[in-house]
């Protein structure tokens, strides 16, 4: 079988690592690794799927991942490089934001006969005494190597909250507990924790005498320089119920040109050899691969039943060519061209009743398209609100009975989002 270093190194998925010779002999044999999330919110979102997706390859790999939820940190409130501090969590909430990301995890990791493990570091750091911590683990941390690393030095220029110094010296202290509790041997992370990781790997020296590991990985942003996972909308969430499966579809499907080989790379598990010809795609064809990569992303996530639905009802509001076997054969998207019925659209339900006493056209976008009234104005004052293809023209244009023939219409903003109104 492959190195899993050597797979994550063509996918894209390295940055750093402390010790290559030495991490792809340890992972010859299975080893225990983990990554640590952030708790504060009750999804986790794209902007995580880079360390979701190294875990499953690990795992796929014949590894055992450790999903670690940072509920320590989540109770003091972790300002991760941001001017302010976050808002400050209680257990319960912790707790309820865990419990919901363990489904999240589940698209992506077998938990089943510890394949794979989810931790809460607040199980064993709220147990911490202050005194015994400073002792026995604050005794081995050097200020002035600590202010060598990068993020500590970002820091300071901004302002370094007492809290967040504490930090690093909190996860070396997660890092040596995963160590003796479940053999873990490799920490992996985004290119800021590398002062935390190689600090967990020097506890572990100096405390145990053993070799630990640990693997960066790169910013990703995309072509034109974004955040990865945010969009003009806001957020795309993992959970169903915060972003749909179709709308989660959209965000793929509507990915860079520039970006299409990397993000199959880093989001898909469809062999490299495939990926690997979009360089030569270009025009329709390039189109299709937007298609691949889509149906891939949100059947990992969602399922391949939401991933079908949201194929269905992309091709049927914007149509698409028939996909040739030899492209991606290892994906099951579906070759054949349909044009199907819109099902997985997001959808309003509206009263009769408040249709015969008036509504108008700036109102049914605010509550479905727009964040505001007054965006919903601007949306139509800027010609890019579409009713049923037909562009609205007047933000109190009226609505009726009429408008409805179909008992539906489809509401468009721009030229990529819909949203259908039912009447009943």
């Amino acid at each position: 079988m492959k190195n899993v270093f050597d797979i994550l190194a063509e996918r894209g998925f390295i940055e750093q690592v402390t010790d290559e010779e030495a991490v792809r002999e340890c992972l010859l044999r299975p080893a225990t690794c983990y990554i640590g999330f952030d708790p504060t919110a009750s999804s986790l979102h794209v902007g995580s799927l880079v360390p979701i997706m190294a875990l499953a390859h690990m795992q796929r790999s014949g590894h055992r991942p450790i999903a670690l939820v940072g509920g320590g940190t989540g109770l003091v409130g972790d300002p991760s490089g941001k001017i302010e501090m976050r808002k400050v969590l209680t257990r319960g909430e912790i707790d309820r934001n865990v419990h919901a990301m363990e489904k999240q995890f589940s698209s992506y990791l077998e938990f089943s006969k510890g394949n794979a493990l989810l931790l809460n570091n607040a199980d064993w750091l709220t147990r911490l005494n202050y005194i015994e911590f400073l002792r026995d683990i604050g005794v081995h941390f050097s200020v002035n190597r600590m202010l060598s690393f990068e993020s500590i030095k970002v820091g300071l220029k901004r302002g370094l909250s007492f809290i967040e110094f504490n930090y690093q010296p909190l996860q070396a202290y997660d890092f040596w507990h995963l160590l003796k509790e479940y053999g873990c041997v490799l920490q992996m992370g985004g290119s800021d924790q590398w002062g935390n990781i190689v600090a967990g790997i020097d506890l572990i020296r100096r405390l145990e005498g053993k070799a630990a590991y640990g693997i960066t990985f790169p910013l990703i942003e995309t072509a034109d320089g974004k955040k990865m996972g945010k969009t003009e909308q806001g957020t795309i969430w993992l959970d169903a119920s915060m972003t749909s499966p179709y709308q989660y579809y959209q965000y793929w499907v509507n990915t860079d040109d520039r970006d299409v080989e990397r993000f199959l790379s880093l989001f898909t598990f469809l062999p490299m050899e495939e990926i690997r010809s979009v360089q030569f795609l270009e025009n329709a064809d390039l189109n299709m691969a937007k298609a691949v990569l889509a149906f891939e992303a949100t059947g990992i996530n969602h399922g391949r039943e939401e991933a079908l639905d949201a194929w269905r009802s992309s091709m049927a509001l914007f149509g698409g060519g028939h996909i040739p076997p030899d492209l991606f054969p290892s994906s099951t998207i579906p070759r054949e061209k349909l044009a199907e019925t819109v099902e997985s659209i997001p959808t309003t339900v509206i009263d009769k009743h408040r249709l015969k006493r008036g509504i108008v056209a700036f109102e049914i976008f605010k509550e479905t398209l727009c964040a505001s009234g007054a965006e919903a104005r601007r949306l139509i004052e800027q010609g890019g609100a579409y009713i049923d293809g037909r562009n609205v023209e007047r933000f109190d244009e009226p609505l009726n009975v009429e408008h409805f023939g179909k008992g539906e219409i489809i509401l468009r903003a721009g030229k990529k989002r819909f949203h259908r109104v039912k009447v009943r």
